[in-house]
């Protein structure tokens, strides 16, 4: 995966996540940026409220610091490196490892394009 600008305009939606259960009525949405591999973008859905993103891409990999708000008053943020996997649909798959800052356990989450 070469195009610089892979990710920009894309949607995701989370379907599953070792870290939570997911609301399948009303999941985490992704906005995606990408410009030159330079990753930005927000996010909300399920119990987060407002949140946010930025980070690299180098291939098939993205590499990312994040934060957000939850719906219950409280903040959470950390990094996450993420696989892309194009589905033979056409459309992409994310596979994210992520970490909350201050935790040790390594989550993985599964996103799916919204096309």
């Amino acid at each position: 995966m070469n195009d610089n600008d892979l990710l920009n305009g894309r949607r995701f939606v989370m379907v599953s996540s070792t870290a939570s259960a997911v609301d399948p009525d009303g999941p985490t949405e992704f906005a995606y940026r990408e410009s030159g591999g330079v990753i930005w973008g927000d996010y909300t859905g399920d119990t987060v409220t407002h949140g946010h993103f930025v980070g690299t891409r180098d291939g098939d990999r993205i590499e990312l610091t994040y934060v957000h708000l939850l719906k219950n008053g409280e903040r959470a943020g950390g990094r996450s490196g993420s696989r892309i996997e194009t589905l033979p649909d056409g459309t992409l798959r994310l596979v994210e490892e992520f970490q909350f800052a201050g935790d040790d356990t390594v989550h993985v989450s599964v996103c799916a394009e919204i096309v």
